[in-house]
């Protein structure tokens, strides 16, 4: 590791100032909101549609799930230019969470509403309640992923944050896998009990924006006129994007690691079902997977600030793959699942911990080398890249499924399903890191940051000068 890595965090701005614990944790909590609905869809939306609904192909599911995901993409766009062009009392970014937390709860109840309206009729309502679930979440995330890069500029801190919210966002995924299937049973089981599983979540959800909202503030503004008066068109916004090498970068690495993430969501309850023959197994593993991410954010802070993001996520992503490989000791014992499931998670903690604070990187990066700041369209496009690696994920669950002739509900699956999930579960991933390994090769980005923010706090004093 080069000492270069240490002079990353230490260019101080008035934008880099300290932030407090308060703000830190309340900014966390946005994701936590998010993700209690979000990453509950993620892990059982395929299982609810193939054993709970009924009567719809795991293929037919994964297909679904991947065009609604490219759908996004459009809606991604269109708000983050709305994010850029936002100018409230509230600022650019804060505004949405208030705006759209409730239409956000109403929309996932619908998703866990089903009717009993015939098989056409079942896949017409997944498709539009799923999609209208998809676009207002992109209302409200895409502005909760700008905020942390108008917080503050400072490396660190952006990295604090990021650890902040994907703590809180992990905290969520382990709650809701654990306590998911208890409480749909509480409420009775079937599709009853799916649904008032997420009005409670959802509910919760709302609140929990309204804390995000309250206790976060809007500081960094750009260095040119333009962008400050976000006057900045379409056209010039997107063309300056294609000139970020760094955020091309990272959005292609989103979307592995969150195909990555996805994957280990969505075919916990198959494994825990069909090769450890306990479903209820599925918050045992969910545990293994998130309890060391969240000690792991502990420790990541001070290793980000000697070694740099970008090295330490390399190493986190070489000791996923060695918790890949131990589970192939004995698949099907609990132990040795558990064991290789803890090392993975340790693995993804500084991954999951710095992968949003390097997208928001790219920004200064960007606005350095074209004079175009727009934090929106950064994030629209973060954000597309995360749901085409979650689309793509489910999907990938799905067709792998399908080919091996897996049955929804069925008590006992075939050889050619069995294999199927072991290699979703086991082989996949390793595949998966490997590819983040060769992107993470030739991001640089670290190290340029001092010299970058540096040159944009000499741009922004001669513009206000003039």
């Amino acid at each position: 590791m080069e000492t270069a890595d240490n002079q990353v965090y230490t260019t101080k701005t008035k934008n880099t100032k300290q932030i407090k614990f308060a703000e830190r944790l309340g900014y966390g909590l946005g994701d936590f909101a998010s993700n209690i609905v979000f990453a509950a869809i993620g892990s059982f939306i395929t299982f609810f549609y193939t054993d709970i609904v009924g009567g719809i192909s795991a293929g037919v599911i994964g297909t679904i799930m991947l065009f609604s995901r490219l759908f996004d993409g459009i809606t991604d766009i269109g708000m983050g230019i709305a994010t850029d062009k936002t100018n409230s009392k509230f600022g650019k970014a804060r505004p949405w969470l208030l705006w759209l937390a409730v239409p956000f709860a109403i929309s996932s109840i619908l998703v866990f509403s089903v009717p009993e309206i015939g098989t056409v009729g079942k896949i017409i309502y997944i498709v539009i309640t799923y999609n209208l679930f998809s676009i207002i979440y992109t209302g409200i995330n895409i502005p909760y992923g700008v905020l942390n890069s108008l917080i503050t500029q400072d490396q660190y801190q952006r990295s604090v944050l990021n650890i902040f919210r994907m703590g809180l966002a992990v905290t969520a995924t382990m709650v809701v896998n654990v306590i998911t299937i208890p409480i749909t049973d509480f409420f009775g089981g079937g599709k009853t009990g799916w649904a008032l599983t997420f009005t409670v979540f959802s509910m919760i959800a709302v609140l929990i924006f309204g804390i995000t909202f309250k206790t976060t503030r809007e500081r960094v503004t750009s260095s040119t006129e333009a962008s400050r008066k976000n006057d900045v068109s379409i056209k010039v916004g997107t063309k300056a994007l294609m000139k970020n090498k760094y955020w091309i970068i990272m959005v292609i690495f989103l979307i592995t690691n969150f195909i990555f993430v996805g994957l280990g969501n969505a075919i916990n309850v198959y494994y825990a079902e069909y090769i450890l023959n306990n479903a209820s197994l599925v918050g045992t593993l969910a545990v293994a997977w998130n309890l060391p991410q969240l000690v792991g954010f502990f420790v990541v802070p001070p290793i980000i600030r000697r070694y740099g993001k970008r090295n330490t996520m390399i190493a986190g992503i070489l000791l996923g793959i060695l918790g890949s490989v131990f589970v192939l000791v004995d698949p099907t014992s609990l132990t040795v699942v558990v064991i290789g499931m803890f090392i993975r998670g340790i693995g993804i903690a500084p991954v999951v911990g710095s992968q949003f604070a390097m997208l928001a990187d790219t920004i200064e990066y960007g606005e350095w080398k074209t004079g175009i700041r727009t934090e929106g369209l950064v994030y629209s496009a973060g954000s597309f890249g995360t749901k085409v690696g979650n689309g793509l994920s489910v999907a990938i669950v799905g067709w792998v499924l399908s080919m091996g002739s897996y049955t929804g509900g069925g008590s006992a699956q075939s050889e050619s399903a069995i294999t199927a999930i072991k290699f979703l579960f086991i082989h996949l991933p390793v595949f998966i890191a490997g590819v983040q390994l060769l992107l993470l090769f030739f991001y640089r980005l670290d190290k340029q940051y001092p010299k970058i923010l540096s040159d944009l706090e000499k741009r922004k004093a001669d513009t206000q000068q003039l």
